[in-house]
């Protein structure tokens, strides 16, 4: 892993971005990609957002993405365009937190500060047969002191990549290796026979379905699109018209198109159902291709050759794909 090589904050810094809520497999192609286009602070802080959003299309979570091109833009301010050598400097940085710094800080700098992530979680909860739930503020705050207790006599780079890799490669989540893992005279779960059972969590995410409507309102070979402006999932990135309905089996009207732009005679294409599932939500959506006599002047139209050059969310880049607009 390329990151592993380097001791630059800003470089483990974007890696320590994009692996948040990405595998690793996946995520090293996107990290060459977005430190090759920004291979600097100043350069990602220069950048207009719509470039940056591009780059990290099908990553997904693009407040990422953002968070991490207002954090430059803050660095260039605030430190002179040099990433901040302090734990509370770093901390303050839009989009990190705790682990991040932790990280970020250990691995270029050695400051003294323990990550923990989901395989510390796990390690440190079996290693002493914690069985409060670890997604409670209190018991991460345990958790978190209790490693660093084991961080102070170590080298806090070496401590944290080896605590880290354990939890990935030896006590992993299912079928941990505790016949051959070197610390079992010391777990707990183990001697207890609750390893399974650990770590313990308290909360389900509830989770809303819904149903969206996209239409593709083509007038002269151009098509109708729109950027999510709006706080909430997909900020920032583009879409096509969108009609929201709360049951499955409702479809947009003639009348709510109409509100949009002058639609021709003829009905819609009308494609399959597309369906996406995010933390809190599913999306569940179809596209509906009108073709029209007219559209409000103040609308973005761009020609379907050029569809490609900019960042959509998942799903519709999906239909696009299908479609034959991106191949």
């Amino acid at each position: 892993m390329p990151w592993r090589e380097t001791i630059d904050p800003y470089l483990i810094w974007v890696s320590e971005i994009i692996l948040q809520q990405t595998t690793v497999r996946q995520g090293e192609e996107y990290y060459n990609r977005f430190v090759t286009a920004f291979p600097t602070i100043e350069s990602l802080a220069t950048a207009e957002q719509d470039a940056v959003l591009k780059l990290w299309e099908g990553l997904g979570y693009y407040s990422r993405a953002r968070n991490i091109h207002h954090a430059a833009q803050d660095i260039m301010i605030r430190f002179g365009g040099q990433f901040p050598d302090t734990h509370k400097d770093i901390l303050s940085l839009k989009g990190i937190g705790p682990y991040a710094a932790a990280a970020i800080g250990s691995f270029a700098y050695g400051l003294p500060y323990v990550v923990v992530d989901g395989n510390v979680l796990r390690v440190i909860s079996r290693l002493y047969g914690i069985t409060a739930p670890v997604d409670v503020t209190t018991t991460v705050k345990d958790i978190r002191a209790k490693a660093q207790a084991l961080l102070e006599t170590q080298d806090a780079a070496t401590f944290n990549q080896a605590i880290m890799e354990f939890g990935a490669m030896m006590c992993t989540y299912k079928n941990p290796g505790c016949d051959s893992c070197p610390l079992i005279r010391s777990c707990r779960a183990y001697q207890e026979e609750m390893v399974p059972a650990i770590p313990i969590k308290s909360k389900r995410i509830k989770k809303t379905t819904r149903y969206f409507h996209f239409l593709l309102l083509e007038h002269n070979e151009k098509l109708v699109i729109e950027q999510r402006s709006s706080k909430g999932i997909w900020q920032g990135l583009y879409q096509f018209p969108l009609i929201e309905k709360k049951e499955a089996k409702d479809a947009p009207s003639l009348h709510e198109v109409a509100q949009i732009a002058s639609i021709n005679e003829q009905p819609p294409q009308v494609s399959e159902v597309y369906k996406q599932t995010l933390t809190h939500q599913y999306i569940v959506a179809r596209f509906y291709k009108y073709s029209c006599k007219t559209v409000p002047k103040e609308v973005k139209m761009i020609r379907n050759t050029a569809l490609i050059e900019y960042a959509w969310p998942k799903i519709i880049r999906q239909y696009l794909t299908d479609e034959g607009y991106l191949a």
